[in-house]
């Protein structure tokens, strides 16, 4: 009965032996193996511990994979790691036998604080061999001493052998899984390195290009948010032009209508900035990213836990840096930044080209403005081509205009209506280094109030009723050229703020946007009012006066240059007899002399307006001008009072005390000693009344 009983267990022990086979056998994962192991083997051995160690490929030791005897469920695998020559499954891999010691010691050959932490009294170490090579030891353990008979060592020898089948089966699948993991990742890769190849070529927009490619960027780099973030040099910022997080339909998160500290920071105020300076890529914890006081917010408000930044580097220094941010931390690795570089190498070629194509569509577009512009001049009256005139008045005045026009100083003209003004703000314009350019102009009395800012500044569709479409104001038009306000005095009072912020930073805004523009456009000014005496008024702001009054010029009327009055009538008859097909040759001299001596209160632009009506009514070709029009000049010592203001009395006292001293202010002999004032006081007289000595 006993041989009968023992047969049977020994056929047990068989049949467990091939459940255990085929349990081992549907386990392709180690985790999942190890953790079943321990319920197959509880029916056919005695044991507390039982552990599989496996040799590390990486290492000449083994790591060693356990279940705490103290868990009841024997779920928790913990692991810890030694060599093959200080321990017992160490002897056991390298002589390929199973060791067994009935009775462990604490100082034993090979002591181990696991067993003794644990109670093991015996201890047997089965190497797990295939034919191939040794993968290491199964560990079994008793609390008992000689706890393991002969055929308990046969039978985990029988164990260890299929443990060993099923560890080489799962190595061999996670090696496949790996190779497998690793042509997909390395066909992403590809994917995304083409995608971007494609967008290069296609895409000429910034935002668009990003598009393109951002998906493909953050499958591959296991991101959940990815940006482009450009450098402004005018700005000196840093700006986010594109931003994909895939959380919406379209794949791109919401983007700013006006710029924020969010999507716009400086360079030592982000992340990005660091890496832009540096020209390296980074990888950033949350603890780093929340260092950063301008873009803290927004890694807060998204819960970004990691991020990675690599620079857009080109042959003429960085542009940029392209961006990536994960809701889980370290969820960026150091190995990617090969491939970052490659693709954020593309990206910034690209930018670069997209950038060039944006600049040269902005350029042909202020072109067509200018071209327009230009068109509208033509089309319009223009009978000036140059100034005509000899006189020493006139000379003065070019010769202000000859020192003033290259610079790009702001220049204020003064003088009556219709005394050619605008002839000389054309002339500085066409002598400076701006005459490529378009010179805008904007006669301020000509536009109504409520649209002023509008022309100055343009608008944005829907800014105001009527506002149908986006418009460019003059300021904005004349970049890099030359604007001319004329009757400057007619700005009201609210306008005026504006103004001397486009005169002194260069910058505004259009009507109905909040976003800021640039302008690099020199003003010239006109008037013929006294702006000193809209300041003490408080009609016009003391402090755009002063900012206008850089360079004053004065334009003498016509009454004061009689001798060029000749000359403007000769122009003039020519002028209009080509238009009109007819041929003027002689101006009788009693008309001329006639017209030498009209005070021309309406200046050279009644002059015009009179010659061409003379060229309309001449038959032949004598011009016939129709002097009973104008009305005799008035003795000197009659109409002078009557006709001049108390300042152009002044005015012309004071130039006539100047010239008969050579114009020496101080001194006994200087003009204040003959005027009977100080010197300061004659020098505020002349700063006020715009007098300056001829050159």
């Amino acid at each position: 009965m006993d041989f009968v009983g023992e047969a049977d267990g020994v056929d047990l022990r068989y049949r467990a032996l091939g459940d255990v086979a085929s349990a081992l056998a549907s386990y392709s994962d180690l985790d999942d193996l190890f953790l079943s192991l321990r319920r197959h083997l509880d029916p056919l051995l005695e044991f507390t511990f039982l552990a599989v160690a496996l040799r590390d490929p990486d290492s000449d030791g083994l790591v060693r994979r356990f279940y705490d005897p103290r868990d009841a469920n024997a779920s928790r695998l913990i692991g810890n790691r030694y060599t093959l020559f200080n321990s017992y499954p160490g002897l056991a891999v390298r002589t390929e036998r199973p060791v067994y010691i009935p009775r462990t010691e604490a100082n034993g050959l090979y002591p181990s604080e696991l067993l003794v932490e644990y109670g093991v009294a015996s201890y047997c170490a089965v190497p797990l061999t295939t034919a191939r090579s040794t993968l290491g030891t199964l560990n079994f353990g008793a609390l008992t001493p000689d706890a393991y008979t002969p055929e308990d060592l046969e039978l985990m020898a029988q164990v260890a052998k299929l443990v060993a089948v099923a560890v080489e089966n799962a190595q061999s699948l996670d090696a496949v899984r790996e190779h497998q993991a690793a042509l997909q990742r390395e066909r992403d890769q590809l994917d995304l390195l083409l995608e971007v190849t494609n967008a290069v070529v296609t895409q000429l927009d910034t935002k668009a290009l990003f598009r393109a490619v951002a998906p493909a960027l953050r499958r591959v780099c296991c991101a959940d948010m990815a940006a482009l973030t450009l450098f402004d040099p005018e700005a000196g910022v840093l700006r986010k032009h594109a931003c994909d997080s895939g959380v919406s339909d379209s794949g791109a998160c919401e983007e700013p209508t006006q710029p924020s500290r969010v999507y716009e920071h400086t360079i030592d105020g982000s992340p990005s900035g660091l890496v832009f300076k540096e020209a390296k890529p980074r990888i950033f914890s949350r603890a780093e990213l929340l260092e950063y006081a301008e873009t803290r917010d927004f890694f807060m408000k998204y819960d970004i836990q990691s991020a990675c930044a690599v620079p857009l580097a080109t042959a003429k220094g960085v542009i940029g840096t392209l961006d990536m941010a994960a809701f889980a931390p370290d969820a960026f690795s150091p190995d990617r930044f090969g491939l970052l570089t490659r693709v954020a190498g593309q990206i910034a070629i690209a930018v670069t080209n997209a950038m060039s194509y944006e600049r040269s569509e902005q350029l042909n577009a202020q072109l067509a403005r200018e071209k327009l512009y230009l068109e509208d001049e033509i089309r319009s009256e223009q009978l000036f081509e140059d100034i005509v005139g000899r006189s020493a008045a006139l000379r003065r005045v070019l010769r202000e205009v000859e020192t003033v026009a290259p610079t790009d100083s702001t220049v204020l003209i003064s003088g009556e209506t219709g005394s050619g003004k605008e002839l000389v703000a054309r002339a500085i314009h066409q002598l400076s280094g701006r005459r490529d350019h378009a010179f805008v102009k904007l006669n301020c009395a000509a536009i109504p109030t409520g649209l002023l800012e509008s022309e100055l500044f343009g608008h944005e569709k829907g800014a105001f009723t009527g506002a149908i479409s986006q418009r460019i104001g003059r300021f904005e038009l004349a970049h890099r050229g030359t604007v001319f306000l004329d009757e400057i005095g007619e700005i009201p009072l609210e306008l005026q703020p504006k103004l001397l912020r486009v005169i002194q930073e260069r910058e505004f805004e259009r009507l109905g946007s909040t976003r800021t523009l640039r302008t690099d456009a020199r003003l010239i000014a006109a008037t013929n009012r006294n702006l000193a005496s809209l300041v003490e008024e408080q009609k016009f702001r003391e402090d755009l006066f002063y900012r206008l009054n850089v360079f004053p010029v004065h334009v003498p009327p016509l009454r004061e240059r009689r001798e060029d009055i000749p000359m403007l009538v000769r122009h003039f008859g020519q002028q209009f007899a080509r238009r009109m097909k007819k041929s003027i040759e002689n101006i009788p001299s009693e008309t001329m002399a006639h017209l030498v001596a009209y005070d021309w209160p309406g200046n050279i632009r009644e002059l015009q307006n009179l010659i061409e009506r003379a060229v309309i009514l001449s038959p032949g070709m004598t011009l016939d001008v129709p002097t009973a029009t104008l009305t005799p000049r008035a003795p000197a010592a009659v109409r002078e009072p009557a006709r001049e203001t108390l300042e152009q009395t002044d005015r012309r006292h004071i130039v006539a005390a100047l010239e008969s001293t050579n114009w020496v202010i101080g001194g006994p002999n200087g003009a204040a000693a003959r005027l009977g004032m100080k010197r300061s006081t004659l020098q505020f007289r002349m700063r006020k009344l715009g007098i300056t000595r001829a050159r």
